[in-house]
């Protein structure tokens, strides 16, 4: 993706700060109609039920987490800095981080912790690796953060690549969560738009993979009598895997860059095939066309989708009182979309629920303890921005 600034978002702040309407939402009522198609509308950021506080700036952001107890977060910046941003101090630069390829969507990616960081210190990490004869793909590692005046990652090992390396610098995905438990790392590979390799079980591309966290693989993982790469599998058929969540109830939801439109929103089931490239509610960029979901039932489909495109990014589970309403929702950022986008759960189901536009492209979304969301815009002039509830 290319680097674009945020101007736009200054507006966006400006629009905000200044509306005293009631919120509203372009989503209110029945959404039963937008939840059957690829349609959502979106409204203006005045009349949402929140304004928005720009807090920092950052090259290129691509992931962030909260440290839990403080006011502390971690920010990748996708050409390979890891940044710890402190709330009302200076923000440091972290030393031993990774050499990145740096290139296309390739860079720094993810940033999580690990379940017991409160006393391992342990964090997460994705990043793209170059290989041989210019191919390259996403890895993931795992460091002890040690914090102070020049915080450092020590210990910083490989526990999983993306299989095979390929040429192009696309669609790594490389998103990470834990399950509840904290018992298994699930991470997002994208198919490295090579389309076959999601319907491939000697790669692990277009996946959704399965780990200990240590990197081994878990015995009950679904297609582990396979061994090799499948043994890691624990879906297949994905393309962009850009957002990847557990609810409160422990289901696993993943989003996804569809190809032209068919960007979707899948509940991750063990074992499921979700059918890119056989199917997608989108089309071949070269306007080709691809069978739409319901042509082959055989294939696990979407709970929601979105034609045009929306480009979502980032993904978060809402459970918090904050924000009226918002209780048991996910939400995404949208880069092409421009804007933030909640989708409300009812059990197995999502509706369409809000679609705000922000003027510009939005990279992550994150939940603090205080039940505060934060957002990342993206490229070379990224901010971090708080959305503040209003009354």
């Amino acid at each position: 993706m290319t680097r674009r600034p945020t101007l736009a978002l200054s507006t966006a702040l400006i629009v905000a700060a200044c509306s005293a309407g009631p919120a509203t939402s372009a989503a209110s009522g029945d959404s039963s109609a937008r939840d059957a198609s690829g349609a959502h509308p979106a409204a203006p950021v005045a009349e949402a039920p929140f304004t928005l506080r720009e807090v920092a700036s950052f090259d290129e952001p691509w992931a962030m987490t909260f440290l839990p107890g403080t006011r502390l977060a971690l920010v990748t910046e996708k050409a390979g800095k890891l940044k710890l941003w402190q709330e009302g101090g200076a923000t440091l630069d972290v030393a031993g981080v990774p050499t990145v390829a740096y290139g296309g969507q390739g860079g720094f990616g993810d940033v999580v912790l690990a379940p017991d960081f409160a006393s391992s210190g342990m964090v997460y990490l994705s990043w793209a690796e170059a290989g041989d004869g210019g191919t390259y793909g996403a890895v993931v590692g795992r460091a002890k953060l040690v914090q102070g005046e020049a915080p450092r990652l020590e210990g910083l090992e490989i526990i999983w690549k993306q299989s095979p390396k390929v040429t192009g610098r696309g669609h790594y995905s490389h998103r990470l969560a834990f399950s509840p438990d904290g018992q298994y790392l699930f991470i997002g590979s994208g198919e490295r738009q090579k389309f076959d390799p999601a319907q491939d079980m000697n790669a692990n591309l277009g996946k959704i993979v399965r780990l200990n966290p240590d990197g081994s693989v878990p015995a009950d993982n679904p297609f582990a009598s396979q061994g090799g790469v499948a043994a890691q599998i624990w879906s297949l058929g994905h393309r962009n895997v850009l957002g990847i969540v557990f609810d409160g109830e422990g289901r696993l939801w993943n989003h996804e860059m569809g190809p032209r439109g068919g960007d979707e929103v899948n509940l991750v089931e063990r074992g499921a095939n979700y059918g890119y490239p056989v199917v997608s509610n989108g089309d071949h960029y070269n306007g080709g066309d691809i069978p739409d979901h319901p042509t082959r039932p055989e294939f696990a489909a979407p709970k929601l989708w979105w034609n045009p495109s929306i480009s979502p990014a980032g993904l978060v589970w809402y459970g918090g009182d904050r924000y009226p309403g918002w209780k048991n929702s996910l939400l995404t950022g949208a880069l092409s979309g421009q804007g933030l986008i909640r989708l409300a759960i009812e059990g197995d189901t999502l509706h369409k629920s809000d679609r705000w536009d922000l003027g510009t492209r939005v990279r992550e979304v994150e939940v603090r303890e205080d039940g505060t969301i934060w957002l990342l815009t993206d490229g070379d002039e990224g901010k971090l921005v708080q959305l503040v509830p209003k009354g």
